[in-house]
């Protein structure tokens, strides 16, 4: 079928006036994120912004390659487990299914989402806490790792300063992935808990922590 004869100039087109930020924003969000499946990460934002939720969007370009051989499987990183922290932290408790949105947002590997429920016995409510401990644990590779990761990832301080983080928050990961791990005792567990609030008192940074078990604070 032959196109219409219609003739169109600048002045029939109804150009949006916020059009031309909105797209501005969102490739410079796609900039910094670096999604591996733009259109599905596409979908996601828009989604988002339509809603008014947090955008699944990193806070700046993340450089380097991945630290470990299950974070170059999964596609997970820290400034991606942070911008689920931002989108699901503030329910204490997030459906599976919500997660299970997020996480594709991300382009994240499906089947590492699911070791992770299993890991952590999720049933169709997850506390958000208990998964980003896992998530970090991911990253980390030991427990004092991930407990370091964490700190790097919720602490209020500027980049590349202290890190710190409350006591009772850094208490209820270390006592769940120590749990989880099951290597150390309820003993050894209380011990290092009481060693570690007469170190730091109300707020926790990493060498408090990482100077108990004889680790540099680097």
């Amino acid at each position: 079928m032959p196109p219409p004869d219609t003739m169109y100039c600048a002045q029939q087109i109804n150009i949006p006036p916020e059009l031309p930020d909105i797209l501005k924003q969102f490739t410079k969000a796609a900039i910094r994120t670096q999604p591996d499946d733009v259109l599905k990460w596409s979908a996601a934002y828009f989604s988002a912004l339509s809603k008014g939720e947090i955008l699944p969007v990193k806070e700046r370009l993340e450089v380097g390659q991945p630290s470990s051989a299950t974070t170059q499987t999964s596609g997970l990183s820290p400034a991606l487990l942070k911008v689920l922290h931002k989108q699901l932290s503030p329910q204490k408790s997030v459906s599976k299914s919500e997660l299970q949105e997020k996480w594709r947002g991300l382009c994240l590997s499906s089947d590492h989402l699911d070791s992770l429920l299993s890991l952590g016995n999720f049933g169709d409510m997850v506390d958000w806490m208990e998964f980003f401990a896992l998530g970090c644990s991911t990253l980390g590779g030991t427990i004092i790792s991930a407990l370091k990761c964490a700190c790097e990832i919720l602490t209020d301080d500027p980049e590349g300063s202290a890190a710190h983080i409350p006591y009772e928050t850094f208490v209820s990961l270390y006592t769940y992935l120590a749990r989880l791990d099951g290597d150390l005792s309820e003993d050894q567990i209380n011990s290092f808990i009481q060693n570690l609030q007469e170190v730091a008192g109300g707020m926790v940074l990493p060498s408090d922590f990482t100077s108990l078990c004889g680790e540099s604070a680097e």
